[in-house]
């Protein structure tokens, strides 16, 4: 095993001391593995969760650690793992007994014996993750590194310790992580791993949804998303998670006419909404705004291609998507669904922003008005320079008319003055359809402009529907 320099600077946190001394206690060995390591080398800032690997018992060194702390710390024990965690400060320290592992080929999970230091190396992801720094007195914060995992972090490369075939065929997850890797941290996945993970591409068939979707946010979350989606498609992992964007690939011609490709398109939209939102949500919005183009898309001799209702179309898709991939069904699907629906609204009033259409506009998207343009401004991705300052002019206009006719005419999530209690107390009358009628009649009125938004005027409006209605008052 290769030993390298100390780095007693990246171990001072006084947690780091007792963990030490609990070992010395306890005649263990133990060590920082993975994520903490990496991190430090990458200078990435404080990492909160950091993996402690001994050699024995990793629950009894938890609990002997948290009984040295000053605030005694609960300890979590997974038995049926074998670990155990506790928080400390900030921290959230885990602790586990170094393994060898065998897999079987229906799962993942694997079976488990003890192991050395050099078994729980062998058995880690990628050789970044596999360094390790010594809290053993005798050799404290001596970095232990036998995959040469350094040199990966410098030339900015992912590469598994062993044979990659056999390590994305025991864990295919890890094929997922090789992606969520390269995307967060700009590196590039080493040619004979990337080739094991199109190998065996199939075998993410067996991972949890969820567990599958954990990672999508983390690509979705990163500076430049577009990075683990081209390579999700490289290795034709996205054909078994997101078949509805492989749908998009591709341009047909017939008769000279072009479309461009939706699938490029839409990874430069979510890139481009990346750079202005940290919202997940949004970005998943972008992703997705346009799966409704692929069952869409028919040709038109006189006009060409179209997608005619792609936005109603790829709203059904997102209620489906999601639940596929069982993720949450409930306001952050139905804030997706919205912003796909809507995604068209305001390039469609571009060409004659009028009052009544902005007011539609922002009465439809309520609370995510912002969050809708924020879509539209990424939507634009021409490369034509006279062209992009056109739309982006466009869309200032657009921003400037809601700005307008919100301070003027309170739009936004409003409810109509005039309540049910109130027209069925003027005329005299029970829960009917007439109500609903005279209510829906006044919200058209404001929002064409016909009436301001105000309870005299709404008063009036009611009086007289009503009257054509029949009712009196």
């Amino acid at each position: 095993m290769n030993t390298i320099n100390t780095y007693n600077e990246a171990l001072k946190l006084a947690v780091f001391d007792k963990i030490t001394e609990a070992s010395t206690s306890l005649n263990l060995k133990s060590y920082v593995i993975g994520g903490f390591v990496r991190d430090y080398f990458l200078k990435r800032g404080s990492h909160t969760d950091i993996d402690i690997v001994t050699i024995g018992s990793g629950i009894k060194l938890a609990q002997k650690v948290a009984q040295l702390l000053p605030t005694k710390p609960k300890v979590q024990v997974f038995k049926t793992y074998g670990t155990a965690m506790l928080r400390f400060n900030d921290l959230e320290i885990e602790f586990v007994g170094a393994r060898k592992e065998s897999y079987s080929e229906h799962s993942r999970n694997p079976n488990v014996s003890e192991g050395s230091l050099e078994d729980d190396q062998n058995r880690r992801d990628f050789t970044i993750n596999a360094m390790a720094f010594s809290l053993n007195s005798d050799n404290y914060a001596t970095l232990l590194d036998p995959f040469n995992g350094m040199d990966d972090l410098h030339n900015k490369i992912i590469k598994t310790p062993l044979d990659p075939d056999i390590t994305y065929s025991d864990d295919p997850l890890r094929m997922l992580r090789a992606i969520r890797f390269a995307t967060q941290l700009g590196f590039e996945i080493e040619n004979d791993s990337l080739q094991a993970i199109s190998k065996n591409s199939d075998r993410i068939k067996i991972i949890t949804k969820e567990r599958i979707v954990t990672e999508l946010h983390k690509i979705l979350a990163s500076e430049k998303p577009s990075i683990g989606f081209l390579l999700l498609e490289k290795t034709e992992l996205l054909n078994y998670i997101l078949p509805e964007l492989i749908a998009l690939k591709g341009v047909d011609e017939i008769e000279g006419e072009k479309h461009k490709d939706n699938f490029y398109h839409t990874l430069e939209v979510v890139d481009n909404i990346a750079k202005n939102t940290e919202n997940v949500w949004l970005r998943w919005a972008a992703l997705l705004h346009d799966i409704g183009k692929a069952p869409t898309k028919r040709f038109d001799k006189k006009i060409g291609w179209t997608f005619h209702g792609h936005e109603f179309k790829g709203s059904k898709m997102v209620y489906r998507l999601f639940k596929r991939l069982k993720m949450p069904l409930n306001d952050k699907m139905k804030f997706v669904q919205k912003m796909v629906m809507m995604s068209s609204r305001p390039i469609d009033i571009v060409g004659e922003v009028t009052d009544s259409a902005i007011r539609r506009l922002v009465f439809d998207a309520g609370e995510n008005i912002e969050d809708l343009m924020t879509l539209c401004d990424a939507d634009i991705t021409t490369k034509n320079p006279k062209r992009f300052k056109k739309y982006s002019n466009n869309f200032k206009i657009v921003r400037e008319k809601i700005i307008e006719v919100e301070e003027r005419d309170r739009i936004r999530n409003f409810q109509p003055p005039i309540s049910g209690e109130l027209i069925m107390k003027t005329f005299n009358i029970k829960p009917s359809r007439e109500i609903g009628l005279i209510k829906e009649a006044i919200k058209e009125a404001i929002l064409d402009g016909e009436i301001p938004n105000e309870y005299e005027a709404c008063y009036e409006f009611m009086l007289k529907k009503g009257k054509k209605l029949g009712l009196s008052h």
